[in-house]
C-alpha cells in the first residue's frame, strides 16, 4: 500500500499531467478533482491488495505447500489475480 504522501504526490502528478492534455479539459475546481483523483487511487490500490490477500489465501490453501517465488508459484498468483479481478469487475 502506498503511503498517504506518495498518493497525494500522484495526484498531482496526474492533475498536471491532465492539464498539459489538450484531450482533457478540467472544469470546475481543482481541488474537487483532486480529491477526485486521490479518492480513485486509493480505491484501486485497496482492491488491489484485497485481490491479493485473497488469491495468498488461495495458494496458501493448497494441501501441497506452493514457494512463494517459484515459477510454479508466480504463474498460479498471475493466473488466480487475473480470475479474481475479472471475477470483482463483473460484480461492479
Amino acid at each position: 500500500m502506498l503511503s498517504d504522501d506518495k498518493i497525494s504526490h500522484l495526484s498531482h502528478v496526474i492533475l498536471a499531467s491532465l492539464k498539459r492534455t489538450p484531450a482533457a479539459t478540467l472544469d470546475g475546481d481543482e481541488a474537487k478533482v483532486l480529491r477526485l483523483i486521490k479518492w480513485v487511487l486509493a480505491s484501486e490500490l485497496e482492491q488491489e491488495a484485497a485481490i491479493d490477500r485473497t488469491v495468498r489465501q488461495r495458494l496458501a490453501s493448497y494441501a501441497r505447500p506452493l514457494v512463494e517465488g517459484t515459477q510454479e508459484w508466480d504463474v498460479l498468483y498471475r493466473k488466480f489475480s487475473e480470475e479474481e479481478l475479472r471475477r470483482r469487475i463483473g460484480t461492479r
